[in-house]
């Protein structure tokens, strides 16, 4: 997301010519990654991966094994399994030569929002939005992902608070020094209140945090408004933080350049 700052003579008529400046973005663009839910598919992220990139950047959505064409493996499927899919498809998409390494978000649905909290950990994450994240015990990481709500502590866990140094997923939050916006549905029996604040508290040292609640939605975001509200506030925000950074690299590039002109009037 660079910025390119050059200063030349443009000519205006035979043997005339201003002094001019071009300040271009590099042809590399931010990345954005989402990761579904349990149980979902790509497919609930496309409309939003086609907003996003009209923003200008590279968006790439994808399934989980255990889901679609690999649904027979649902119930042997490893939250290891899982947090390696999403290794490679991050690894895919820095790869990537129009995409920007360093200007990489994650954009997580519940269960698939556990896994990003997870991932900023193990790769270089700039922006983080998080939707309803799942928290899990650290316990059975090996068992099938299918089988850990047959855990009833589960359900308990889920309704007290956690420090960020007894769960995996709350000390790489605690660890994230990027963006995040953290969005939650107002009636969420499934990931209820207690989770969205450890996760909250967990972000301590990010750079900047934004709550967002939607009113009326269930866990699932089943109603069509509920679903529209949140677009808007995951495409307000990805653009203020997209634009925002590119404004601050170029007045970066600006201030920078006037102080090498006046150090070269100072000689």
């Amino acid at each position: 997301m660079d910025i390119h700052l050059n200063r030349f003579s443009l000519a205006v008529e035979p043997g005339d010519a201003v002094d001019a400046t071009v300040l271009a973005p590099r042809p590399e663009l931010p990345g954005i990654l989402f990761v579904h839910g349990w149980g979902g598919n790509q497919e609930q992220d496309l409309s939003r991966a086609k907003l996003l990139a009209g923003l200008g950047s590279v968006c790439l959505t994808f399934d989980l094994r255990g889901h679609r064409a690999n649904a027979t493996r649902k119930e042997t499927i490893t939250r290891a399994q899982n947090l390696h899919d999403l290794c490679a498809t991050y690894d895919w998409l820095v790869a990537q030569p129009q995409v920007d390494a360093g200007a990489v978000a994650l954009v997580g649905v519940s269960y698939g929002g556990y896994l990003a909290a997870l991932l900023s950990q193990l790769r270089p994450v700039r922006w983080l939005a998080l939707r309803s994240p799942a928290l899990y015990l650290d316990r059975d990481w090996d068992q099938p992902k299918a089988r850990l709500h047959d855990d009833p502590e589960l359900f308990r866990y889920r309704r007290r608070e956690v420090d960020a140094d007894d769960n995996r997923a709350l000390r790489a939050c605690a660890g994230f020094t990027g963006d995040v916006l953290l969005v939650q549905a107002e009636h969420d029996e499934i990931v209820p209140q207690p989770v969205i604040d450890n996760y909250a508290r967990a972000f301590h040292s990010a750079r900047s945090l934004t709550r967002r609640l939607i009113p009326g939605a269930d866990h699932g975001f089943s109603g069509k408004p509920a679903q529209r509200q949140y677009t808007e506030v995951l495409e307000a925000w990805m653009t203020e933080m997209i634009v925002g950074a590119r404004n601050m690299i170029a007045a970066d590039k600006v201030r920078d350049d006037k102080q090498q002109r006046r150090a070269g009037q100072g000689r």
